[in-house]
């Protein structure tokens, strides 16, 4: 219960941050994050097949 109080919390933040925060910045950090996921994913998908 205390995780999803903190996730929650957490969550809230950084749509605040998102929502003061212009537009162009908000867009390129979602790209930042996006790839950043897409190179674990690709990470852990290689590691699995070995």
């Amino acid at each position: 219960m205390l995780f999803l109080v903190a996730a929650l919390l957490l969550l809230g933040v950084a749509m605040g941050t998102v929502a003061h925060a212009p537009l162009s910045v908000s867009l390129a950090l979602a790209a930042v994050i996006g790839v950043w996921l897409l190179v674990f994913a690709l990470r852990e998908r290689h590691a699995r097949h070995r």
